[in-house]
């Protein structure tokens, strides 16, 4: 859950004068702080339906005609890469009537006498624009991948060049709404949080007056279906997907709606998909999505975890160690004491608390160095020494780490230019408001930031407060898919999961194992968030052999990542 894969090096402040640090969704309401305590009790993987049965959502798409295959009229877009423009119903039960414009991007097979067909990529979010993404991502593609498949992604509905939901004239007028809770990384007081609510109050407001049609018609099962229309338009008769974060959402539902069309799955960092779909014994009636899948309870486990190994490093390899685990524990804490009580600010961004929380979590997705792309934690050891020297009187520093990631939902941080193509957190909060359940009680999202805090700590009240824009979004998809996720396929599919993972903790990855009919469950002992973005040759190999062969990893196979944080 990142905005995108954080496969950014360390930028210029001053580049980033123009926004503030990006956010997660988060989560929604919440009942009396007691009630959420005793749900915080309950354990986050939920169980697959006892059955199989023909899903509603599934029962449907049988009983409406066929779409039209799409023509994909494919161009050179640079860099290697072919781009086109497919369309697609706006409605699945009305297949014949409006259309709207999915964008996608493709890398040819570099080897393509041995071609073995296309693999679709989605790089999360929800919202990520996966033309874009595809591009950085690519270089970090299994070799064997990239040699036999074209790999395609696309931008979904509702979001980057596809038909986008829209519920502004322009960006200005978003950000003239949304820019002073964009600034706050999350609210603190009654003052702020009154701000907020009122301010996502006004912004789902204007969704329901101006997003049209599209607003009902954005939901991951609409996704689903429109990855199967290009799959038929590419000419492969079953599907190769690779998703990662949110991009596991959407395979499971992909694998539930075809499950006779799939070939082959890997979901890489996973969503437990009936936690994101319903939640289980009531948990949905007070908690969103996000803590129902335990993304606080990954921060924390993952700071706690930079934390330890910062310590234990020299400063030569960790900026910010203060010589122990619990000496440079207690130097955060510091840092963010000081920073509550005396805000700085760099480069046209003012870093209360609140900011530099939000900034660490975004920070925590990208734990391994990658060379020439990014140093990994260590880049944000030194963003924090910065931070550090800054409010010690030093001079202001001049990079910190780029807060990418997935799940970036209300208040990104995304400040396009005037005159760009529109693009606003709707496109985001479209899928996760009217896909899956949060409650609807603005100002119980207080107690939600106290239950997180108390089990996540300071992590706890960034994963609490952004999805508080769902609390008053003006629809739920018609045709969001709700379950049973136990449909057999007609290959098994490879689930991945970092054992430290900052956002969908390992525990989903073991959940959504469990969900499936016939999955096989690859651990990673290792950090960060996603395995393709935090690279083991260990899960290439074992990928390269899946997606080529069909050949699984052996039952309780465990990889270790290329490379440790601080360790060079």
């Amino acid at each position: 859950m990142l905005r995108h894969l954080p496969l950014s090096s360390p930028r210029d402040l001053a580049a980033r004068a123009g926004g503030p640090p990006g956010r997660r969704p988060v989560l929604a309401g919440a009942v009396a702080a007691s009630a959420l305590m005793a749900l915080a009790l309950m354990p986050a993987a939920g169980a697959a339906a006892a059955a199989p049965r023909v899903p509603a959502a599934a029962a449907a798409d049988a009983a409406a005609p066929a779409p039209a295959v799409p023509h994909l009229d494919w161009q050179a877009c640079g860099g290697g890469f072919f781009c086109a423009t497919a369309a697609v119903p706006l409605d699945y039960a009305h297949p014949a009537g409006t259309k709207i414009s999915i964008a996608l991007i493709k890398h040819p097979t570099t080897d393509p006498a041995r071609r073995i067909g296309s693999l679709f990529f989605n790089p999360g979010g929800p919202g990520d624009p996966g033309v874009t993404t595809l591009r950085q991502a690519y270089s970090l593609f299994p070799p064997a991948v990239r040699a036999r498949f074209d790999v395609i992604s696309f931008d979904p509905r509702g979001i980057g060049q596809s038909t986008v939901l829209q519920c502004f004239a322009s960006n200005g007028q978003e950000q003239q709404l949304l820019g002073p809770v964009a600034s706050e990384g999350y609210p603190v007081g009654a003052a702020q949080q009154l701000a907020w609510e009122d301010t996502w109050a006004r912004f789902d407001r204007a969704c329901a007056a101006h997003a049209g049609p599209l607003l009902v018609h954005d939901s991951t099962a609409d996704t689903a279906r429109d990855m199967d229309l290009l799959r038929r338009a590419v000419g492969d008769p079953t599907l190769n997907y690779l998703g990662v974060s949110y991009g596991t959402y959407l395979g499971a539902t992909y694998a539930s709606l075809f499950p006779a069309k799939v070939r082959a799955m890997v979901l890489d960092s996973d969503a437990d998909p009936v936690q994101w779909a319903t939640g289980t014994g009531g948990s949905a009636a007070v908690l969103g999505t996000l803590l129902r899948l335990g993304s606080d309870e990954g921060s924390a486990a993952a700071l706690n975890a930079f934390l330890d190994l910062c310590g234990r490093a020299p400063a030569s390899s960790c900026a910010f160690s203060a010589g122990s685990p619990a000496a440079t524990r207690a130097r955060l804490a510091t840092l963010l004491n000081r920073l509550a009580r005396h805000p700085v600010t760099i480069a046209g961004t003012t870093y209360t608390k609140a900011v530099a929380v939000d900034t660490v979590v975004g920070a925590l997705y990208q734990a391994v160095p990658i060379p020439n792309l990014t140093g990994g934690w260590s880049d944000l050891a030194t963003a924090l020494e910065d931070l550090w020297a800054a409010t010690s009187g030093g001079p202001a520093p001049a990079t910190i780490p780029s807060p990418a990631r997935d799940f970036a939902l209300a208040g990104s941080g995304v400040q396009p230019d005037a005159g760009a193509p529109y693009s606003g957190a709707e496109s985001q909060l479209g899928v996760l408001c009217s896909d899956s359940p949060n409650p609807r009680i603005p100002a119980q999202y207080a107690a939600q930031a106290a239950l997180a805090s108390a089990r996540s700590g300071v992590v706890g009240p960034d994963w609490a407060w952004p999805a508080e824009a769902c609390a008053q979004w003006p629809a739920l998809a018609r045709d969001r898919y709700t379950g049973p996720f136990n449909r057999p396929t007609a290959a098994p599919v490879l689930v991945v999961g970092n054992t430290v993972d900052p956002a969908t903790p390992y525990q989903d990855a073991v959940a959504m194992s469990h969900d499936l009919a016939d999955a096989r469950l690859l651990t990673v002992d290792g950090y960060g968030h996603t395995a393709l973005a935090n690279p083991s040759s260990c899960v290439a190999a074992a990928e390269d052999s899946y997606f080529v062969t069909g050949t699984l990893p052996p039952p309780g196979t465990v990889c270790h990542q290329n490379a440790l944080p601080f360790a060079g």
